[in-house]
Formats: C-alpha cells, structure tokens, sequence
C-alpha cells in the first residue's frame, strides 16, 4: 500500500510538472491579465503588452520616417502638473499646425515605448471601415454584419446593420463592468489571454438588450464583430489592411503591434500599440481631412460621417459615431468639431480642428473612471490646445 501511494504522489507530481510544461504559456498569460493592472506593475505592462500575450508585428514599411518638426514650445495651462501626477499620465504630445510643442514622458517611460492605446483602437479601425467604404468593398452601410461575416448568423447579431454596429447600437447585452471578474469584457480578457478564438467568442454571444439600431449601448466586442466584416468584405486580415492602407502612409518611426487571439485574428477592440509619436501622426493625418503629406489615405466624406454625433446617446452624456467620441458640449452643427479616440485607463486622442491641434495623453489611471475624471481631462486637452507659447 506504502508503495502504492508514493508511486500516485510520484505520478502526479510528474503530471503536474508535465502540465506546468505543457501549458506554461497559457499560465503566465493568464496570470498577465489578472495582475494587469496592479498598481506596481500597470506602468511597465502597458509598454510591453506585446510580450505578455500573443501578438503580431505591423511593420512600418520601407520608407523614411516622416519627420515631425519642433514648433513653439507652450507654456503648460495651469494645473497641468498636477493634472499630469493625478492621472497616472506616462505620456503628452501636443501638435499645433503639425508641429510638435509640447513632449513629455513619465513614470518611467521614454519616447520609444510602444504603448497599449486599449480602444482608441477603435478609432483606427473606423478608419480603415472607412477605407473599405471609398473603395467600394463595403458598398452599404445598412447591410447586415452576416452578409459579410455569415457566422454571426443565429447570434445576438442576427439582425444588426454594419451601422448599428459602428455605432454601438447593436442591442446585444454585454456587461463591460472592468471591475467585475464576470462580467462580459473580462470573460474575454481570459479568451485573448488563453488564446482562444475571439470570432467563437463573438458568435457565441446570445442575449439580446433591446433591438438593434434604437439606443446607444457601449459594447467593445461589436468592434470585433466590425472586424469579422472588414475581413469577409476584403479577404485580408486586419494587420494586413492596416499596415498596407495606414501605417505604410504615415511614415512611422517604430514598427506597431496588434494583440491578437491565438488564431492570429487582431484583437481590433483593443490592442493596438505605438509610441506615443506614431499615435499622433495618425491623429494629424485626421486633422488634415484624412490626408497625410499630400497622401489621401481616406476621404474626407467618411471621416465627417463617422465623426458625427450620429448615435442615439442620452441627453448629457458622450456623444457617438462610428467608433468616435464628441464632447456632450462640442457644437456639433459646426464643421470639423473637436472629437477624440479614449481608451480605458487614460488613453485619449484628442482632435481640435479648430485650433490645429492634436493632443495625445497617454497613462495607467486605475482612477479614470471615477465621477468627473474625464470632463477633467476634456478641460486639461482644450487648454492644451489652446496654450501660448512660453
């Protein structure tokens, strides 16, 4: 019996050593995502996702880095300081006509970092929606997503236009608690980190909140979803289009990276990663109407269609489009309005045709939910904007 026993403890201790082996990968990726946000470790997580879970390199391309010129240095508005220590911030780039007149790194951070921008993702893949638009791969704006994702068929999505996907009027129910371990959006944290198939995840979505296309409802995966039909619509991969149509334009400094599943498919909701620099040639290639150093890379049209307050959001709140946010007090019957792409955590593009200006900000704030915090930081982008010189 003795022996018996010692030979089961011998085997299991062998079994788990073989798990421990077999599925280290899966492990530590787990423990990155509840760890994540830990105080001690969210600044150096968030500039090194890519290796923490699995990813792909989006390459620059061949050509030279277009270069950002230093303009007139502002004289920082007043609170900036501690505006800058209170939210965590790692990262401020400010440009005016192009020009960059404020960079500043923080927290232990530097110009080279790529950084996780979480769902100003978003923002980009709005872009690139757009691009399929101009290029008539996606003639229809209110056809529904299964004709270009036929998977989606018998899901939540059965029934929702590519618009009310675009703008978060799906009617599918979906929890986006980031504090609650069950909710919805952390359930999929757990399906990226395991690296499961985000698209199985998505099609097994099956609770309805309301029909789609009648009230602005936050969802991050209908994101993924706008990415199952980007890719049914043009028969490319979404790090495919994005290098191809966007970054290969933009004359990048570094090379980005996606978060992806484990079947390689982009985590388009939100795992977008660049310096602090690419993010901000992309928002001034917003700024100049979709154009970047005389490149049209999409049309002006879609960009006003997608900055529009198009959803159907309460009265007060943040108003929506196509994966945009607008300020609840932007005069959105003016052309070019401000807008920004946010988020979780502190990370904002914020666009200001008015003033020419662009500010990037850019951090680990497990405060940015908090009653306030982001009409704070609305006020603080404006001020920036608007800044003198010093």
């Amino acid at each position: 019996m003795l022996k018996f026993v010692i030979r089961t403890v011998v085997l299991i201790g062998v079994l788990a050593v073989a798990l421990g082996v077999l599925y280290h990968d899966r492990i530590e990726r787990l423990t990155a995502v509840n760890s994540l946000f830990d105080p001690g470790k969210i600044d150096a997580n968030f500039v090194r996702m890519p290796d923490l879970f699995f990813s792909t390199e989006l390459s620059r391309g061949a050509g030279p880095v277009s270069v950002l010129k230093a303009g007139t240095p502002i004289a920082v508005p007043a609170g900036y300081e501690a505006w800058v220590a209170d939210r965590a911030v790692q990262a401020v780039i400010v440009l005016r006509d192009g020009e960059i007149v404020l960079e500043r790194y923080y927290r232990g951070t530097g110009p080279e970092d790529r950084r996780i921008s979480w769902s100003v993702a978003k923002s980009y893949l709005s872009t690139l929606i757009g691009t399929a638009v101009d290029r008539g791969e996606i003639p229809d704006l209110d056809a529904p997503v299964t004709a270009y994702a036929p998977s989606l068929a018998g899901s939540a999505y059965d029934g929702a236009s590519i618009r009310d996907v675009l703008q978060m009027s799906s009617g599918v129910a979906f929890n986006e608690d980031y504090f609650d371990f069950w909710s919805d959006i952390n359930r999929m944290g757990r399906t990226l980190a395991l690296g499961r198939s985000m698209d199985r995840f998505a099609e097994g979505i099956d609770s309805i909140a309301g029909p789609p296309g009648e009230i602005f409802r936050y969802v991050s995966i209908d994101t993924h979803v706008l990415g199952m039909v980007l890719r049914g619509a043009t028969g490319q991969s979404v790090p495919e289009l994005i290098e191809e149509r966007i970054i290969a334009k933009l004359g990048l400094e570094q090379d980005g990276a996606y978060l992806t599943d484990g079947d390689g498919v982009a985590f388009v909701l939100g795992g977008l990663n660049f310096t602090a620099r690419d993010y901000a040639r992309f928002a001034q290639m917003v700024v100049d109407k979709g154009t970047w150093r005389g490149e049209r890379i999409v049309s002006e049209a879609w960009l006003a269609e997608a900055m529009a307050a198009s959803a159907s959001t309460a009265v007060g709140d943040l108003q929506y489009g196509y994966q945009w946010w607008i300020p609840s007090d932007t005069d959105t019957s003016q052309p070019g309005h401000e807008v920004l792409a946010l988020g979780v955590y502190g990370q904002h593009i914020y666009i200001s045709p008015q003033e020419n200006a662009v500010v990037v900000s850019l951090g680990a704030d497990r405060a940015f939910q908090d009653p306030g915090i982001l009409d704070g930081n609305i006020e603080m982008f404006r001020a920036l904007a608007a800044a003198g010189g010093e």
